[in-house]
């Protein structure tokens, strides 16, 4: 099997399998319907991107202005995956005028092309093009999607360290693998496009046969992560919790106070609100929600989100994930030495104590007394 027939068979795949999942999200009744569409987007724009030898099949070798709009929509996809993270993490995202911003790389390298190539006739589309290495307009388009892709994946790692601290400091559930799974999701695709840059540097060098092997190479890759996204999507739904983006960090909390010289809150106050937190979670056991937030904590004790937040995460030096789990596995190490429950099984009991995955408790267990449950019970 030659390159070209191996490069059409992945190309058909792939559009295949990209176009499928962006139907699947933009129908699929979720509540996530912003984040699914998002992404859809992005699918759908990387469809066309990637759909060069099969565009070359059905249309004329001429340069066209449809060419090369489809080569300029590479502009349009890191936009579309950073507004997927960002609707992903944050409960309260919502499109706004604003965002149309993300449109303007395309539009630049859009109106650059237009008097030499979008405006001119087809033999002057073929004499441009010919000597592509050579026009600043090109040059200019290849050096701004190296720059866009790095500072959009900056900002992409960004905001989703944020959203895990927030997360932690806010937040109980075990949805926190998601966020670990979105991480290594987002590192991957800086991988590939990585390659994609490096790819691009020798289409513009001596060694364009490098570049068409490595096209198939990422078309392959791309495949893959398609298929790897569908898999959660098909299985796991419901994958993501996100927070609120008015929520703040506890560092910020902290200069916030220092900044505007607020009165610091006195040992006696902090005690005070300890004993009445501590005795709220051994008399109510709220950590038995696999929901809780802190927000239902301070509503229920009546000490402001804020203040609760700063108790705990800073005062105690817990994360208020870590600092719920501690009482879920105080409570399975009880279960688990009580004899008369010898008979009820580890995968019970995690979601007795508030646990809703097998993994975050066997994680959570062994962080917090060294070993797991079921080595925890025998040792008894």
């Amino acid at each position: 099997m030659d390159k070209i027939n191996l490069l059409l068979i992945v190309t058909v795949i792939s559009l295949f399998v990209s176009l499928f999942l962006a139907f699947f999200l933009f129908t699929v009744k979720t509540k996530n319907k912003i984040s699914n569409s998002l992404f859809a987007v992005y699918l759908i724009i990387t469809a066309i991107d990637t759909c060069e030898p099969l565009f070359s099949l059905f249309v004329s070798n001429t340069p066209s202005n449809l060419g090369m709009l489809r080569n300029t929509s590479a502009f349009l996809q890191i936009p579309a995956f950073y507004l997927y993270i960002v609707s992903v993490c944050y409960s309260d995202f919502k499109l706004k005028a604003k965002h149309l911003l993300h449109l303007l790389p395309f539009l630049v390298v859009n109106v650059i092309l237009l008097p030499r190539f979008y405006l001119v006739d087809s033999a002057s589309k073929i004499n441009f093009l010919q000597d592509y290495q050579s026009r600043p307009e090109l040059q200019f388009n290849h050096i701004l999607i190296h720059i866009q892709m790095v500072v959009y994946f900056i900002a992409v790692f960004m905001i989703l360290r944020k959203a895990k601290k927030l997360y932690l400091e806010n937040y109980a559930g075990t949805s926190i693998n998601s966020y670990n799974w979105l991480f290594q999701f987002a590192i991957i695709l800086a991988i590939i496009y990585s390659a994609a840059l490096l790819k691009n540097i020798f289409k513009f060098s001596d060694y364009f046969n490098i570049a068409e092997s490595m096209r198939i190479g990422l078309l392959v890759s791309q495949l893959f992560i398609v298929c790897w996204y569908l898999y959660k999507a098909l299985n796991y739904p419901d994958l993501f919790r996100n927070v609120d983006s008015r929520l703040k960090l506890v560092k910020d909390l902290i200069s916030e106070e220092k900044r505007n010289e607020q009165t610091v809150t006195s040992e006696k106050e902090y005690s005070e609100e300890l004993l009445k937190l501590k005795k709220y979670m051994v008399e109510e056991k709220p950590f038995l929600d696999p929901t809780i937030t802190i927000q239902d904590i301070s509503k229920e004790i009546q000490i402001p989100v804020r203040d609760l937040s700063l108790l705990i995460n800073h005062k105690l030096e817990q994360h208020f994930y870590d600092f719920i789990n501690a009482y879920r596995i105080e409570n399975a190490m009880n279960i688990l030495k009580d004899v008369t429950k010898s008979k009820v099984t580890v995968l019970e009991i995690l979601y007795e104590v508030g646990f809703n995955s097998k993994s975050s408790f066997n994680t959570a267990f062994k962080k917090h007394t060294g070993s797991t449950p079921t080595d925890y019970r025998k040792c008894l």
